[in-house]
């Protein structure tokens, strides 16, 4: 271990950039990478806000920040397919790789898997890391660090628009324009959504979606997001929903928005228990499914 300066969360509602100890030896297998660009994630805010999402509770300082790239400057035992100064990319949850879960291609869902500023492990709001070899991915000369770093949140989107199911040509709703909400339409898109519909009630996030192709986006606070949906499928629905933001309100009416037999994605977490109208869901026979992190 060695002292290194970090963000740290403290306890809920308390940060400081202080020093920290954190290993800095490089094992066989590993990399260390010299953190050029660490995004703010959802969780990072909610951590910071409430303190815990759902079973993850900080009851010890936490170093936050899981989405990072950076380059490498020391690698360590039987590497080879990485080598210092590359420019990488990193997958911020290892698994064991011989537990159920992983054995049956779901890692994501190990419950040993240790997955950076997720308690009680630290992330990576510093200066350096230490990871394994086989979760750090090289980036093209062409890809930047900060879309480096967005390459993890695009992973939540890729296994959302997975786990959905997409027939080419379906119409998608995503409720969340945050990064997440539209790193999800973007993968609804090269999914094979013809389009998708994103809400929110913030213009300057709709504002970013709209730029991309296929992208509709309404503002809630002015419009009805079921009015906007059955005007552009002629009162069916959309095929899938993804819900990004979170929130408990955006399910008191996504029914309303799913057509008969449509798909149903929870991407974004409620900080609390949230109740459902379980009567409306079986009337569409709609299908629920939910999606923790990614699995590639």
């Amino acid at each position: 271990m060695t002292k290194m300066r970090a963000l740290v969360l403290e306890k809920q509602h308390e940060l400081n950039l202080r020093d920290i100890d954190l290993p800095t030896e490089v094992g066989p297998g590993q990399v260390k990478i010299k953190l050029h660009t660490v995004g703010v994630c959802g969780s990072d805010v909610h951590y910071y806000t409430h303190g815990r999402i759902g079973p993850f509770v900080v009851n010890e300082p936490m170093v936050l920040g899981h989405e990072a790239a950076g380059t490498i400057v020391e690698v360590g035992a039987g590497v080879t397919s990485l080598a210092v100064g590359d420019r990488v990319c990193m997958e911020p949850g290892v698994p064991d790789p011989n537990s159920k879960a992983s054995r049956l291609g779901m890692y994501n869902v190990d419950p040993a898997v240790a997955f950076w500023a997720t308690p009680p492990i630290h992330g990576v709001l510093t200066p350096f890391v230490v990871h394994p070899a086989n979760y750090t991915f090289k980036l093209p000369d062409t890809v930047s660090f900060a879309e480096g770093a967005m390459v993890e949140p695009f992973a939540v989107g890729m296994q959302a628009a997975t786990k959905a199911r997409i027939t080419p040509g379906d119409t998608a709703v995503v409720m969340g324009a945050g990064p997440i909400g539209t790193m999800v339409a973007l993968a609804a898109l090269a999914g094979g959504c013809s389009r998708v519909i994103i809400s929110d009630l913030a213009q300057p996030k709709l504002d970013i979606a709209a730029q991309y192709q296929g992208i509709i986006p309404v503002n809630i606070k002015d419009k009805k997001l079921v009015d906007e949906v059955n005007a552009l499928t002629e009162g069916w629905g959309a095929d899938v929903v993804f819900e990004c933001s979170g929130s408990p309100r955006a399910w008191q009416g996504i029914i309303d928005v799913v057509r008969p037999g449509g798909m149903i994605v929870a991407v974004g977490l409620p900080v609390e228990p949230i109740a459902f109208d379980i009567a409306s869901l079986s009337v569409k026979e709609a299908t629920i499914t939910s999606v923790f992190r990614y699995a590639h």
